[in-house]
């Protein structure tokens, strides 16, 4: 791991690299980029509503199903934008469009989210400060393999190759853990808890009811299923690739290192060739550039392609190694991790013997 650089006359790394990014002008605003999407986005989901009802009791809307999955998705990612201030500069205009997208848009918290993702950020793949490497049906080290138990100890033990259909529950996970904070008392404190709940139930009912308003009954379920397992494959296919495999800091490693490379470090940027790049961007919502949106959270998505030259070109100078990998590799190197992992509850094994 490299040491840590400074000059008092031009301020830390992280510093002279913000300067740096500032002086492009790849911190300044994109409303038009936005108005864009959002505008986009609003024609996909009424294009896709209109095809529900238009096509009524017919087994081709399962094709629509998959089209509702991707808008659910793109939903989710423009909700992530907004949570950090890339659309709007001020708290309240972000938190009222977010909870229109988030708890009516996909029935997920956006409170919760926000306060979760956050934490995230401030601590990347450290365990026990990163709420997304907690152990659960995934687990990311042995240490955390061994303390599985009963229907756990066997997901944690198959984990690699069940990856991809446990993230196909990705959506419906969330839900689930968004409305529990919301309704457990005594945990972290989401703003207007009310209010969220509120909005979640309408989403619930209202999709609930044209469901079943539409379709038959069996038709109906096939759809919900098909809709839901694949926004929980699209999201975990968006935000597994960006840090899984990666370094992971234990949480009794006192973290010595600074801002710029705590996030560099732990982070995967995902390329695509120069036919691919494109739609990569924006299947993926500009994640696949995770090392400019880590140390840059609030710059707007279409700047990260632009910024990654210049953070690459920077990181170059100061001999940090900066990770970039096609999508499939992305994916070698994170089912590697769990197949580590897994190994600790083969150990758990042995000593139950």
């Amino acid at each position: 791991m490299t040491t840590q650089t400074h000059d008092p006359a031009t301020g830390s790394d992280f510093a002279r690299l913000s300067r740096r990014v500032a002086e492009a002008g790849l911190m300044d605003r994109r409303p038009g980029y936005y108005v864009l999407r959002f505008a986009l986005l609003a024609g996909w989901h009424a294009a896709t509503i209109a095809a529900f009802l238009l096509l009524g009791d017919s087994w081709w809307q399962l094709l629509v199903a998959v089209a509702a999955a991707f808008g659910s998705g793109q939903t989710a990612l423009l909700a992530h934008d907004v949570a950090h201030r890339q659309v709007f500069r001020t708290r309240r205009p972000s938190a009222v469009v977010g909870r229109l997208l988030g708890n009516v848009g996909v029935g997920m918290s956006y409170g919760w989210w926000t306060d979760k993702h956050t934490r995230h950020h401030a601590n990347p793949n450290h365990e026990g400060l990163d709420p997304d490497v907690e152990p659960g049906a995934l687990v990311w080290t042995e240490e955390q393999a061994r303390g599985s138990r009963g229907v756990l100890r066997f997901l944690n033990r198959h984990q690699a190759t069940l990856f991809f259909p446990l993230i196909t529950l990705a959506a419906v996970d969330l839900r689930r853990a968004s409305l529990q904070a919301l309704l457990t008392r005594g945990g972290r404190r989401v703003p207007v808890r009310g209010l969220e709940l509120g909005l979640i139930a309408a989403h619930l009912l209202g999709y609930v009811a044209a469901l079943f308003l539409v379709l038959p009954p069996g038709l109906a379920v096939a759809f919900l299923v098909v809709h839901q397992a694949l926004f929980g494959l699209y999201l975990g296919s968006v935000f597994a690739p960006n840090h899984k495999g990666m370094p992971l800091l234990q949480s009794t490693e006192p973290t010595r290192m600074d801002f710029l490379r705590k996030q560099v470090l732990t982070s995967r940027n995902v390329r695509g060739g120069r036919l691919t790049d494109r739609p990569l961007h924006v299947l993926m919502g500009g994640l696949n550039h995770q090392i400019e949106h880590h140390l840059f959270p609030s710059m707007p998505t279409a700047n990260l392609r632009a910024a990654r030259d210049v953070v690459r070109g920077y990181c170059a100078e100061i001999g940090v190694p900066y990770h970039e990998t096609g999508l499939i590799r992305s994916w070698r190197e994170s089912l590697a991790q769990l197949r580590t992992a897994s190994a600790g509850t083969e150990v758990l094994t042995g000593t139950a013997r």
